[in-house]
């Protein structure tokens, strides 16, 4: 790449200040209609305030040319930046073999490409490097020109029949050669400065036309494919509930009641009666297993009740003594309350198993558009994700919904958990 080889000793020796000079010459015709139109567009508003800096107040019509010329320059602008953006994708590699991807995402209807389009940073990129060019290239490339003449004019002066310099009238011929050696000693710095400029728009160009916002956009779009996943996830598991609940657990029920019947009628001293005897106790302990399964699934206080209530039933289990201050809030969405119930659930877990406390406080409270959930124990401390304490698995869980989990935890207790959902 170009500004690898400026470093380099052999660089004048190298192609690269060919194809900077050529990369800075069809700037200088890409850049000029772009100009044009951009400074026939802003005029209007030049001419505006020079009107109010004199204390007059513009006409109308110059008010009139001034919204043609913002609507043409807001709407017509991404129509022009993102060809252009194109383009100079493609010529940069003239003096970066890299490739820039375009950051854009493809859409089978053109009007919803254009609507994406309009929606997407990495499009108002492309016409701030629009303006850019439009605003900057005039005036660099006006000095370019000036030099470039000057330095043709030093090599050909001992052909010209008389020029002047400066103050100086100098007549061709070898009163010239003075002038014809600067030239060659300038001609490498000229080269130089070509690889500058063209080195520093190469990274302009990258930075505003490249995947760095398209690397955000499909972030972001990560993001929002994490939280539909999760959603999913959330609605598999209550299907799940729903069947264990209406189907498997009702079924078992009815058996379990025709067992304990069955009990009933056979007496005791039966051969039936022992195998019987078993079969009804198994089922009501599988009862058991089951409700607790489905509880674990989604807890019907929280669906019924609210956060609050589901965090008070979940520190009534908890082996640990656990206090419980939680704020009576809104209904939240459904997601945001089933993370923080499960949250809570593990990071009780995770004290019961881990932490030898003695009391663990639960406290809920509203925290801008959002709740924030903590858990403080006086246990041991010291915990770390990399142990494979569960804490991992809360900041994924937390992390799908656009949370955020603090944890802090010194050597000797005590240990805080802090969720803000």
């Amino acid at each position: 790449m170009l500004i690898t080889a400026l470093r380099d000793r052999s660089y004048l020796l190298s192609g690269w200040p060919w194809r900077s000079a050529l990369f800075v010459g069809t700037t200088a015709l890409i850049a000029a209609p772009v100009s044009f139109g951009f400074w026939l567009l802003v005029t209007p508003w030049l001419v505006a305030g020079r009107e109010v800096l004199a204390g007059r107040t513009p006409d109308l019509s110059i008010v009139f040319l001034m919204a043609v010329g913002a609507a043409m320059l807001i709407g017509g602008g991404p129509l022009v930046a993102l060809p252009l953006a194109t383009l100079e994708r493609a010529r940069l590699r003239l003096i970066d073999s890299r490739p820039i991807p375009a950051p854009h995402r493809f859409a089978a209807s053109p009007v919803v490409w254009l609507a994406q389009r309009f929606r997407e940073e990495s499009t108002w990129r492309a016409v701030l490097y629009a303006i850019l060019l439009a605003v900057l290239a005039p005036l660099l490339y006006f000095a370019g020109a000036v030099l470039t003449v000057l330095e043709l004019t030093l090599l050909a002066s001992p052909w010209l029949a008389e020029w002047d310099f400066g103050g100086y009238r100098i007549d061709g011929g070898p009163q010239s050669i003075p002038f014809t050696l600067l030239g060659i000693v300038l001609f490498p710095v000229l080269l130089y400065l070509a690889g500058l400029v063209a080195a520093a728009h190469g990274v302009l160009a990258r930075r505003l036309l490249g995947g760095g916002d398209g690397l955000r956009d499909q972030l972001t779009e990560v993001a929002q494919s994490r939280a539909r996943l999760a959603d999913a996830f959330d609605a598999e598991r209550r299907r799940i509930e729903r069947d264990l609940h209406d189907g498997a657990q009702h079924r078992l029920t009815s058996l379990t009641l025709h067992l304990g019947m069955a009990r009933l009628d056979v007496p005791d001293d039966s051969p039936a009666a022992a195998p019987l005897h078993q079969a009804h106790d198994q089922a009501k302990e599988l009862m058991v297993v089951l409700r607790d399964l489905v509880h674990g699934i989604r807890p019907q206080v929280l669906t019924d009740l609210g956060l609050p209530a589901a965090l008070r039933e979940l520190a009534a289990t908890s082996p640990v003594p656990v206090s419980v201050d939680a704020a009576e809030l809104d209904r939240l969405p459904e997601r945001i309350e089933t993370t923080a119930y499960f949250v809570a659930a593990e990071a009780l877990t995770n004290v019961a198993k881990h932490a030898h406390a003695t009391s663990v406080q639960v406290r809920l409270t509203r925290a801008g558009d959002g709740i924030a959930l903590e858990i403080l124990d006086d246990g041991l401390g010291g915990a770390d994700p990399r142990r494979g304490s569960g804490l991992t698995g809360l900041a994924d869980r937390v992390g799908a919904v656009g949370g955020k989990l603090l944890l802090a935890s010194p050597a000797g207790g005590p240990t805080l958990l802090r969720v803000e959902l």
